[in-house]
């Protein structure tokens, strides 16, 4: 049951798909109407999942799974890994490698190897200031909160000098 991401309670259990690249617009549609069609017909077990998603920085695909009508279950997640894979080949773009990171660059979205990351931090390319996205977020409260922040403020930090 495809429901708006916005109306979504902010204990509802979050999913962050985030893409090596910018998609397109012409991509951002087609993901769009993709995205629909599967939260739709989304299912744990043959009941309806209340979910909803967003699209931010036309690189990051958030799943979100209002959990007080039901659970997701490990077919319905597995659902889920499967629509992501399918686009990660029909877009050729990586969406599941989690050894990645991304950060804001002025208003460039940068994407980088967790490797290249450390590497940039120890020559102090990057700072406590800059802006990192905390994917390991789980819920939509944490993902308002804690998800854009100051490497200071994110597990990135541990990088830091």
């Amino acid at each position: 049951m495809l429901v708006d991401f916005n109306t979504l309670p902010e204990e509802s259990r979050i999913w962050i798909y985030q893409a090596s690249r910018s998609f397109s617009e012409q991509e951002l549609e087609e993901i769009q109407l993709r995205l629909d069609t599967f939260i739709e017909n989304w299912t744990a077990h043959g009941s309806d999942l209340k979910s909803g998603y967003t699209i931010k920085y036309k690189r990051f695909i958030i799943i979100a799974l209002d959990q007080k009508l039901n659970q997701a279950t490990g077919c319905s997640i597995d659902a889920s890994v499967s629509f992501i894979q399918q686009l990660e080949k029909d877009y050729n773009v990586d969406l599941l490698d989690k050894m990645n990171v991304s950060y804001k660059q002025g208003q460039f979205v940068v994407y980088k190897t967790l490797s290249d990351f450390k590497k940039m931090a120890k020559e102090r390319a990057i700072s406590k200031n800059t802006i990192v996205f905390n994917n390991l977020v789980t819920n939509i409260a944490e993902f308002k909160e804690n998800w854009e922040v100051p490497a200071s403020e994110s597990w990135h930090k541990r990088f830091l000098n």
